[in-house]
């Protein structure tokens, strides 16, 4: 599970960050983007150097990058001058890499921090690359691309959903539940607003079918997360952590984040190239 677990967050770090920030269209964000393989890099090769000084000398590393661009997130607010459900979504996405990292930090040092313990913590790591920035950030764009109720409620309620869990590690399962039903809930209607916008993708079959799949893996990756935590909650048969990092959480990673980054990054493209002459959109 380690390597499967460490390849995931290698995903995220080196990829689906940089990639999620180009989508964000925040030139205050050009920066650390550019800069952000100098913080990923050592991060990535932290996973992989047995714990001690070395590994946390590198995740501190990745740790400085995370915030910077937490403190984009205050930044961001000053100047909108309010939150509403799309940018809050944003300013979600922008600070939750920085909780990944400080498990990192903790974890690759081989200390436990507020209680739980270095499992736990490896495990966090990628939950808040995906469950949090990823997730967080493509319900923003959703709700931008419709702004309706369905779209204001899937970006108030995946970032209200991520802090739940957070707060269900230091409550209890039950907090921990709730906050995967509303996070459930929220990412249920991400996948239902995406695949309602298929056919504006027009004719291009490779965007169609990444929104597409993105949109399916999450009715089955949430649901596997809503067992889990009832499981937990309950003590009914669920699955196991080893069994949710090779179903949730690679389905998360590779059939959402990855497929739905990849998409929006098409449309966008596609949106900047003009139409050849004689044709009208």
């Amino acid at each position: 599970m380690s390597v499967l677990v460490g390849l995931v967050v290698m995903l995220g770090m080196l990829v689906i960050v940089p990639m999620g920030l180009g989508l964000v269209a925040d030139p205050a964000l050009d920066r650390i983007r550019r800069l952000w393989p100098l913080f990923a890099v050592p991060g990535a090769v932290s996973l992989w150097l047995p714990r001690g000084g070395a590994a946390t000398a590198a995740a501190l590393c990745y740790a400085v990058g995370a915030l910077l661009l937490a403190a984009h997130a205050p930044r961001r607010l000053a100047r909108t001058r309010g939150v509403r459900p799309a940018e809050a979504a944003l300013l979600t996405a922008l600070v939750t890499p920085s909780v990944a990292a400080l498990a990192l930090v903790a974890e690759r040092s081989g200390h436990e921090l507020f209680g739980f313990g270095l499992g736990i913590l490896a495990l966090t790591v990628p939950h808040f690359h995906f469950a949090g920035f990823a997730a967080a950030l493509v319900a923003g764009l959703v709700c931008r691309a419709d702004d309706g109720p369905a779209g204001r409620f899937a970006a108030l309620s995946v970032p209200f959903g991520t802090l739940l869990v957070l707060v269900g590690y230091f409550v209890g399962n039950w907090a921990e539940l709730c906050g995967a039903v509303v996070l459930t809930t929220g990412m249920w209607t991400v996948a239902l607003l995406t695949w309602r916008s298929l056919p504006a993708a027009g004719h291009d079959r490779t965007t169609r079918a990444l929104l597409a799949t993105s949109a399916a893996v999450l009715v089955v990756t949430m649901l596997l997360a809503l067992s889990w935590a009832l499981g937990e909650a309950t003590g009914l048969p669920h699955p196991s952590l080893t069994w949710m990092a090779a179903t949730h959480g690679l389905g998360n990673a590779l059939g959402f984040a990855l497929c739905a980054l990849l998409a929006r990054l098409r449309l966008r493209r596609q949106a900047l190239v003009p139409l050849p002459e004689g044709r009208t959109a």
